[in-house]
């Protein structure tokens, strides 16, 4: 059972755009308190949304694999949940890690554009640390082993080479990195790839 309850449901704000994701605990909890409705797909490709009452109703329908058993009930885990009382984005602040350096850079070399396995590139300082350069998101990028060597402790324009774009802080939701790297339930799809496809990345979170 408790394995269930931390298999992830996406979450949708009022305006159904795809804005996080939380466990199935996280999502029963706001269903029963009233704050989201589950999200189904019909037979004919429409949506409709269901309250926790209406939701245990149909949970007692058929059976399932995928339920929680209370003394009283049982209860089918949601894929998919509307908010009910929110529609912004979440603010989602990027921690600097090794990982999502490669992640904003799409483990490519910044200098010379080629893509690599991750144990093959390295992380270079545009502006060396030896000459005041910090250890940020603008000024550390993805480099090959090739191109890191041929910079070395200089600037790009001291060693004749370019950066193919300019190191950024990213802005990124969660839903769109979880939707990159794993595998998703097929009912997700529409909305995921909606969210990918439309929502502007560099915009502010409010």
């Amino acid at each position: 059972m408790n394995a269930l309850l931390e298999q992830p449901v996406l979450v949708l704000n009022r305006l159904w755009q795809a804005i996080n994701i939380c466990t199935v605990r996280r999502a029963l909890v706001l269903l029963v308190q009233g704050r989201a409705a589950v999200v189904l797909q019909n037979p004919d490709g429409s949506y409709q949304t269901l309250n926790f009452n209406e939701w245990r109703d149909l949970s007692r329908l058929g059976p399932s694999d995928e339920c929680i058993h209370t003394i009283s009930f049982r209860i089918r885990i949601p894929k998919i949940i509307l908010l009910l009382m929110y529609e912004r984005f979440p603010r989602k602040e990027v921690k600097f890690t090794r990982q999502n350096i490669f992640e904003r850079d799409r483990n490519t070399c910044q200098y010379c554009g080629r893509t690599f396995p991750r144990e093959e590139l390295n992380l270079d300082h545009v502006i060396p640390k030896h000459r005041g350069g910090q250890t940020t998101w603008e000024n550390v990028v993805c480099s090959c082993v090739e191109c890191n060597a041929k910079k070395g402790n200089r600037t790009p324009e001291e060693a004749g080479m370019k950066l193919i774009r300019k190191p950024r802080r990213p802005k990124w939701r969660p839903f769109i990195q979880f939707s990159l790297h794993t595998p998703t339930p097929e009912s997700w799809k529409q909305f995921i790839d909606y969210a990918y496809w439309n929502v502007e990345l560099g915009e502010e979170l409010e």
